[in-house]
């Protein structure tokens, strides 16, 4: 399902936007909170520059806030309609969720805000 060339697999797997051959991040683990936002200055590859302008991921919040509510959607409809929560713990469902997922949510929305700049270019694999 996810290939080499699709947006997805760049922003799932957190590799290089324009040739999708190594990581963007130091430590590919999220979990890793004290490595969170390292990332490599270039990809060894195609020697894409990934900060692309000072302060560039500022604008990843903003994604972040989407996928933090769309995390939380997940959360209140497994929670309140598939296990008939109450109401306090369904709240409690959802900050949990969103605590639990916090460093995947901060990754995916780098991911995502740096590929609508950046996009797959076959002849850099190749370079």
């Amino acid at each position: 399902m996810l290939k080499k060339g699709m947006k997805a697999y760049s922003i799932l797997t957190g590799s290089c936007p324009k040739c999708h051959s190594e990581s963007m991040y130091e430590h590919t683990n999220p979990y890793r909170l004290g490595h969170l936002f390292d990332m490599h200055e270039r990809c060894s590859h195609c020697n894409t520059k990934y900060k692309i302008e000072p302060s560039f991921f500022y604008g990843a919040m903003y994604v972040s806030y989407a996928v933090g509510i769309a995390f939380a959607v997940a959360a209140f409809v497994i929670a309140f309609l598939i296990f008939s929560a109450s109401l306090i713990n369904t709240f409690i469902a959802i900050v949990g969720t969103l605590i639990l997922f916090m460093p995947v949510i901060i990754r995916v929305s780098r991911n995502i805000w740096i590929n609508f700049f950046i996009h797959y270019d076959k002849k850099a694999v190749k370079a």
